[in-house]
């Protein structure tokens, strides 16, 4: 017969507001708290003004939703200008198709008469599906379902745009599918095995081989990190991808000089391996380049229009 000691075990801790927090249980004998760790969000710079003329221009945006290979809903925002060419940008880690990065070099893209489609990942924003920590090469079949759909449009899309886990997602892609000859990767980490410990803890491997995941809260959210999650990312090997990256495939890696997430020194290991690149250092910028998009913008829109304006 059950006993109150067997139910009181798993009973879920309930929060002020009454909802059932998904990562407390209690337990007599073992107590499992997530880890507490700060967001990184580039939507934190929000408040910093670009020039009125790179402003977003509502008037222009449709979202669109586009099914990927496992129908789920993948939602977007087409900036349409009527060019035949799309731009497809890729946001980052917990981030969403409304962050600062993307809104900005979209609303450039556009102001050059260029369509740009920004998106949410599967899992993340509006989109449908599970969040996962790894998940990079089910991104990269999300943005194949995504350059497919303009395709079938009889669009064009000649450039794929990533930001920081974004911009391995980019890099993933061009390695996987060779249709893309143009890739930009914003601050895109080159080792995937660094960085985890500052978001999971030190101990994170003994710790998930222990319980089977880990629940991480940050301020008013938080995720759960599942072993296969973390064993996709750790199995993720950039160097191998951008060796199958093709010799003909144009790669512009941007980073911050002062990136205080992912060190300059993985951009330049990026430009070590992949054969067609440019790497351009901004300089003093951060992560989410908060007090630098103007430069941001400006060095990505030399590419592009290199890339398009000059085919055209």
């Amino acid at each position: 017969m059950e006993t109150l000691f067997h139910k009181l075990q798993s009973v879920p801790l309930i929060s002020l507001d009454n909802k059932v927090s998904p990562f407390h249980t209690f337990s007599f004998f073992k107590v499992s708290f997530p880890i507490k760790k700060k967001r990184i969000s580039c939507n934190k710079a929000n408040k910093l003004r670009m020039d009125s003329s790179q402003g977003i221009s509502a008037t222009t945006q449709q979202k669109i939703v586009i099914p990927n290979s496992n129908y789920e809903k993948l939602v977007g925002l087409l900036h349409e200008t009527g060019s035949t060419e799309i731009v497809v940008l890729c946001h980052g880690f917990r981030s969403t198709k409304n962050d600062l990065v993307m809104k900005n070099v979209a609303a450039a893209i556009e102001k050059e008469g260029i369509s740009a489609f920004r998106f949410d990942f599967s899992g993340n924003g509006e989109s449908e599906g599970s969040f996962y920590f790894g998940n990079y090469n089910y991104e990269a079949d999300d943005l194949h379902s995504v350059i497919r759909y303009f395709t079938n449009m009889n669009r064009v899309v000649p450039i794929i745009i990533g930001h920081s886990k974004g911009g391995d997602v980019v890099l993933v892609y061009a390695s996987k599918y060779h249709d893309i000859h143009n890739v930009i990767n914003l601050s895109g980490r080159y080792d995937l095995k660094e960085g985890i410990g500052q978001r999971l803890g030190e101990d994170f491997l003994e710790r998930i081989k222990q319980q089977g995941f880990i629940d991480i809260k940050e301020e008013n959210s938080g995720f759960r990190v599942t072993e296969e999650s973390l064993m996709e990312r750790l199995n993720t090997d950039m160097h191998e991808a951008c060796l199958k990256i093709d010799k003909e495939c144009r790669v512009l890696t941007v980073h911050g000089s002062a990136d205080e997430v992912i060190p300059l020194e993985d951009a330049k290991e990026f430009a070590k391996i992949i054969p067609n690149h440019k790497l351009e250092i901004v300089e003093g910028a951060d992560h989410c380049y908060t007090k630098h998009q103007s430069q941001l913008v400006t060095t990505v829109m030399e590419f592009i229009k290199t890339v398009i304006v000059k085919n055209n």
